[in-house]
């Protein structure tokens, strides 16, 4: 069954259109979230890392971790994340070491350095966070909405993922 086939142009079309405008949305914020952060470094000056690099370090917390745990945890979503964490140890952000079980595997986590900008982007974010509710951009509950409703596209996409062929 062709796509055409499956969709009822006239009645899904105000759906199609903000299906694609909420795409665009979550793209655009999330470059735009890289934006912020990466102002917020250069306010503060530190500039020999990028967003993605810091916003790694704020995920990773006080975690131990493998490069594979990364990904599966949620904490990063690029592809490059060897070449990330090779930078962040080779720059003093994070420990590495082999685990005693699995020698293949390595184990990541922040150094003093690294829990430095996990506070900057805790920081930012919290600043964030507050400024939102005061100016009342959105209240709790408007959060735990968008919330629900990004976990439920996800819950689809991983499933179309997991099981369309």
């Amino acid at each position: 069954m062709s796509y055409e086939m499956q969709l009822d142009p006239v009645s899904n079309k105000g759906f199609m259109a903000g299906y694609l405008e909420s795409l665009a949305l979550v793209e655009r914020l999330h470059r735009l979230l890289l934006d912020v952060i990466k102002d917020e470094f250069e306010r503060v000056g530190v500039l020999e890392i990028n967003a993605v690099q810091a916003l790694l370090l704020f995920n990773i917390g006080d975690n131990e971790v493998t490069a594979g745990e990364l990904k599966s945890r949620g904490y990063y979503q690029g592809s490059n994340v060897s070449y990330n964490l090779k930078k962040l140890v080779d720059m003093g952000y994070m420990h590495h070491q082999r685990c005693e079980v699995d020698r293949r595997s390595v184990r990541v986590r922040l150094t003093q350095k690294g829990r430095h900008v996990r506070d900057v982007v805790a920081t930012l974010f919290s600043r964030h966070a507050k400024g939102l509710e005061d100016k009342g951009v959105i209240d709790h509950q408007g959060i735990e909405d968008i919330t629900t409703a990004l976990k439920r596209v996800e819950r689809y996409w991983t499933d179309q993922i997991r099981y369309i062929y």
